[in-house]
């Protein structure tokens, strides 16, 4: 067999390559708090300029095995919805919240006919883990049981984009042992980081960034799955769209994951954006655009085939 990234990527991708590049050259390649000083200083910017006035989302702290956990749902307008996505937001496991997601997920909740419902969890250090894939998961069991009778539907699809994908899959690991993991129809994950423990070729090249240190820098062994999720059992997983940047740190990762989820007998569909750096869709270009497009495209196949 021969592979190489020429495959992973869609010709048409290179009429927004240029525009890519040009953001690149402005956008300098920021890069995340390193200090717990930097973190809350971050945290402080965001919150000063964050406004969520006139989001249609309704909060609600929801309940399951034991846990509570505040979601923020966003239905379609004007009309009964198909299925439900839950969203895991990303944030380096230690920013970011469910509202500041708001616009991202109305639009997909519009263009999909669907629910969104996206999962306000606990972030490191203050919470480190188990906190936040509790939450996840949590939200995750609240919704298998209460979807149709509160949604109308039984479809649901989940995933997030950088820890929130990372937490998207450690769900899928937790519902997989449960036995009732084929309640999800897939799974959407953008640019995840799959090994924080720095042991893995791909897993060296971000060992030594502060939110691992944040999130898991009280664990020994950093290969447990529910951290690392690229050294799990990786059988029996619903279908996964993997969405990375040809520029992206995480590339590697990405790539490391999708191959043993593969080997493990799962259908995986692993896309590459030429140019595109970490985080790439939460930007205003058409390679942006085009990819988000076609998670919508693979998400709604997911959906109308768990109709069938």
């Amino acid at each position: 067999m021969q592979l190489g990234l020429k495959s992973l990527i869609d010709t048409e991708l290179a009429a927004h390559v240029e525009e890519c590049r040009a953001a690149n050259a402005v956008s300098g390649g920021a890069k995340g708090p390193s200090t717990l000083d930097e973190l809350r200083e971050a945290r402080a910017k965001r919150d000063a300029v964050s406004s969520h006035s006139g989001s249609s989302a309704v909060g609600q702290v929801v309940e399951a095995a034991g846990r509570r956990v505040p979601v923020r749902i966003l239905a379609p307008g004007g009309t009964v919805p198909r299925g439900v996505y839950l969203d895991i937001h990303g944030g380096g496991f230690y920013m970011g919240s469910a509202a500041r997601e708001d616009a991202r997920n109305q639009r997909l909740a519009d263009a999909l006919g669907i629910v969104v419902v996206s999962v306000d969890y606990r972030l490191a250090p203050e919470h480190p883990w188990p906190a936040a894939p509790d939450d996840c998961e949590a939200a995750a069991l609240w919704l298998i049981g209460q979807a149709e009778a509160r949604f109308g539907t039984t479809r649901l699809a989940i995933g997030g984009f950088s820890a929130g994908a990372t937490l998207a899959m450690t769900t899928l690991l937790r519902l997989r042992d449960r036995g009732i993991v084929g309640s999800f129809a897939g799974a959407a994950l953008q640019f995840g980081t799959y090994d924080l423990s720095g042991l893995t070729p791909a897993g060296r090249l971000i060992a030594d960034e502060y939110f691992i240190q944040a999130y898991a820098g009280h664990v020994i062994d950093r290969t447990v799955p529910d951290i690392s999720p690229v050294y799990g059992d990786l059988r029996g997983l619903p279908p996964i769209l993997m969405v990375v940047g040809g520029l992206d740190v995480l590339l590697e990762d990405n790539m490391a994951m999708a191959a043993r989820v593969s080997a493990a007998g799962g259908e995986v569909d692993l896309r590459i954006y030429p140019e595109s750096p970490h985080g790439f869709t939460s930007r205003s270009t058409g390679m942006a655009r085009a990819a988000l497009r076609d998670i919508e495209c693979w998400l709604a196949g997911r959906f109308s085939a768990a109709s069938g």
